[in-house]
């Protein structure tokens, strides 16, 4: 192999792993709500809002009327409070779901629906297309290699990332744990397959999934804070462009386990990333054609694996509990 196809092929992986961040964020929200037998096709919506309020909210503190009122805040801690606020109003957005499906026993479908159309119109409505910042969150580690040296596309791979994709693999991990290593996973897988039985254990069925939509709410808000913080570094109207949806897809692909996730979400991490680096393979092909190539095999995913993998047995229905 060619020096220039290994570094063609670096680039691609570089790429892939860009691109399956947010879906890997999105597939472990919707992890998160549907273990607690809530469904969740509002993540789109959740991520456009925690990428339009962590953006805003940069451009707020980057702009010279904060100075004035005296809010100038280093660059860190400007980005780290544009991240949590961002995560706060999307976990909010995850609240808001719930209420919905568990309080008003709304279906989930509709539900999301509703998430994901308000998403869309109040980003869309309070958008400023000359809004600027000071910059977006910077690489954690350079890469510590040369630019001569044979390793250095390696280097591109491992490192040269913002502190966002490091903690999304930790995230993984720790869902994973927590899902069946933990008190909280046992209940949240009990109240997913069993909700009655996990009441009459002595489960509060109820505030559990409160809090699962909650944190399932922040982790899609982390994938779009991650879009305009972290990787594009600006914000656009329905810049997710169906990544929670996709991340949907992925959940399913993975049989709602964190690391069958992963997987899923690099495999179509690679086939959005071949959208800006197939054509440095030498391969003609049609650009239309490998844009839509993520979303065809989103439809393949959803039309085979669903009738294959096994979802909580009680996902999508609401629970009464006993005495309300």
């Amino acid at each position: 192999m060619s020096t220039i196809d290994l570094v063609v092929v670096f680039a691609v992986l570089n790429a892939t792993i860009r691109q399956s961040i947010p879906l890997i964020l999105g597939a472990m929200s919707g992890i998160a709500s549907e273990r607690s037998s809530i469904v969740n096709i509002g993540i789109e919506g959740m991520m456009l809002t925690g990428a339009f309020v962590g953006y805003t909210t940069n451009v707020a503190l980057s702009g010279e009327d904060a100075a004035i009122l005296g809010m100038a805040v280093s660059d860190d801690a400007r980005l780290i409070i544009s991240v949590l606020i961002g995560l706060l109003v999307s976990g909010l957005m995850g609240l808001f779901h719930g209420v919905l499906c568990i309080q008003y026993k709304v279906d989930h479908i509709i539900s999301g629906t509703v998430v994901n159309l308000l998403a869309a119109g109040a980003t869309g409505y309070f958008y400023d297309a000359n809004a600027q910042t000071k910059g977006k969150i910077p690489n954690l580690i350079s890469n510590p290699w040369p630019r001569d040296h044979f390793l250095r596309d390696v280097g591109v791979v491992l490192f040269d990332k913002d502190l966002i994709t490091y903690i999304t693999f930790i995230i993984v991990a720790l869902m994973t744990f927590w899902l069946f290593g933990s008190v909280w996973g046992l209940r949240t897988r009990s109240i997913g397959e069993n909700p009655r039985a996990a009441d009459t254990l002595g489960v509060n069925v109820y505030r559990l999934q409160y809090t699962n939509l909650f944190l399932s709410g922040m982790l899609a808000g982390l994938a779009g804070v991650y879009l305009t913080l972290a990787d594009v570094g600006i914000f656009e109207r329905g810049m997710t462009a169906g990544k929670g949806f996709i991340a949907l897809a992925v959940m399913i692909f993975g049989k709602w386990h964190p690391m069958g996730a992963l997987g899923g979400a690099l495999l179509f991490g690679l086939l959005l990333s071949l959208q800006s680096q197939l054509q440095f393979l030498g391969l003609v092909v049609p650009q239309q054609l490998v844009a839509l190539l993520p979303y065809v095999v989103t439809v393949v995913v959803l039309a085979g694996f669903v009738g294959q993998a096994r979802p909580p047995a009680h996902i999508g229905q609401s629970y009464e509990v006993e005495g309300h």
